[in-house]
Formats: structure tokens, C-alpha cells, sequence
């Protein structure tokens, strides 16, 4: 049977999250209907690299999808896209081995938060507006506490009776583009809101309200403190997925560009 890879971009405001859920829209159930008015038939499968909470957008999600005839890479793409709302867009498809896996092949991840430090009339969806000054300096000597093989229990819901919340991570960037702060966090593989709570930290820490050796501590300890920070979904980004070692990631940059504003 044929497997394509393919890469997909979408803005997660109307949806609730990636995966199929019986009662809920969703991005995969979006692209199931779209490849069903496509090839005639639910006779196919697709496979995420993985999910993405309800609200949060994706530059580079990777799917495979298997069905038993598929058309050309080009022409495939060109007729999902026409069956697809406007908010999901196929980028790319290719026809790969069938041991590839969306999930399981990949190396590593990025995801990318933005985070605005004036009001926007026109990013709302993309951003979170903070108010508070921060301090770029005391948030990246806080993130310093993520790099490596971490535990990161007290970030996420997932149980860890269940499930290894034990993540390594290879970067946690933090740059400044125009009126956006842009987080970026690269990693094996992601829990469940882990992302947002971490940067919910960083934030914290940012407006001087956390210390970096209070941050680490959130490592160590029991603490529902990564909960109550939790950064909403809004300004969150599957930003790439990575299936060869010798891959880069792109560089840096904010998917809307908000200006500061003029004296």
C-alpha cells in the first residue's frame, strides 16, 4: 500500500486539536473529510506526528497516509487543499518508505510560542498579549534549568504512573522580533501542555516574579505552580518536525510580524 508524507499548516482557533474526536471538529477530521471527497473512499489511514491541544496552530505538522491507489504527490495536494477549509492548507506531499512513521521516525521537534508586548487589533488569535515588562535576561537564565534530561511531572497532566515524564531537551531560545518575544523550544518529544506551562514559567520568572533557582525547583518538587501558570493556546506553534539528524531548523522568526509601536 503507498504512504505519502505529508506536511500541513493550520490555524487551531476553530478546532479542537489535531486528533479525531467523535464529537468535537478537528484538524485530522478536517483532512479525513477532505481525502474522502478526494478519493471516493474512507479506505485510507493517517498518522500524526503527534497531537496539538485544542486552540494551537502548526507551520509543520507531519502526517503519513496510506490508501490502497493514491493519485501524483502535486495533484493530490492541489485537490485536498480546494476540499480543506481555508484555516488548513497541505504544504507538501511525497511518496516515502512504508517504515516511515509520522510519530515514531521523528528526531526531534520544535515548537514556538509568541508572545506580544503591545495590544494587536490584528494577531489576537496568534499572540499572548502580557502587560508586564519582562526581563529577557532572567527568562533565559530560568530556561537554562530545562535544558537536558528533565522531569517534567509538575508541566503536564499526563500521569507519570502511565506515561515516562521524563524529557530531554536539546534548546530553549528566546528572542526579541519587534514588538513579539518569540520562545522556542526544541526536544525529543513533548507532554501533554508542557510547552505552555513552561512558558507560563518563563514568563514569571521574565517579570521578576519567579527566581531561576525557584524555577528549577519546579523540577524537583511537587508544585501545581506550572498549572496556575499555564500560557493560553492562542500563541502556540508546532513550528517543525525534524526526521534526519542532519536536518537544521529554520531560523527563528514570527509568523505575524508586530511592530512597536511609535513615539
Amino acid at each position: 500500500m503507498p504512504r505519502y508524507r505529508l506536511t500541513l499548516e493550520y490555524a487551531g482557533t476553530r478546532y479542537s486539536g489535531w486528533q479525531i474526536q467523535a464529537n468535537a471538529k478537528t484538524v485530522q477530521g478536517e483532512l479525513h473529510r477532505a481525502l474522502k471527497t478526494v478519493l471516493g473512499t474512507d479506505r485510507f489511514d493517517t498518522y500524526g506526528s503527534g497531537r496539538t491541544d485544542a486552540g494551537v496552530h502548526a507551520l509543520g505538522q507531519v502526517a503519513h497516509l496510506d490508501a490502497a491507489t493514491l493519485p501524483p504527490p502535486a495533484t493530490l495536494v492541489l485537490r485536498v487543499n480546494d476540499a480543506l477549509p481555508a484555516d488548513i492548507n497541505v504544504l507538501a506531499a511525497g511518496r516515502v518508505s512504508p517504515r516511515f512513521h509520522a510519530r515514531h521516525s521523528v528526531v526531534r521537534r520544535s515548537y514556538l510560542y509568541q508572545i506580544a508586548r503591545r495590544r494587536t487589533a490584528f494577531a489576537k488569535p496568534l499572540v499572548w498579549w502580557v502587560r508586564d515588562p519582562l526581563n529577557l535576561d532572567r527568562m533565559r537564565e530560568a530556561a537554562g534549568a530545562f535544558l537536558g534530561l528533565r522531569d517534567f511531572r509538575a508541566f503536564t497532566d499526563d500521569e507519570p504512573e502511565e506515561k515516562s515524564t521524563k524529557v530531554l531537551l536539546e534548546d530553549v531560545a528566546i528572542v526579541e522580533d519587534g514588538a513579539l518575544l518569540l520562545v522556542r523550544v526544541v526536544g525529543s518529544h513533548f507532554l501533554w501542555k508542557m510547552v505552555r506551562r513552561l512558558v507560563g514559567v518563563l514568563v514569571e520568572a521574565g517579570a521578576g516574579r519567579l527566581s531561576a533557582d525557584e524555577v528549577a525547583r519546579l523540577l524537583t518538587a511537587r508544585s501545581d505552580l506550572p498549572a496556575r501558570l499555564t500560557a493560553p493556546s492562542s500563541g502556540l506553534f508546532l513550528e517543525c518536525v525534524l526526521y534526519d539528524e542532519r536536518e537544521t531548523l529554520p531560523p527563528i522568526g514570527s509568523v505575524m510580524r508586530i511592530e512597536r509601536p511609535r513615539d
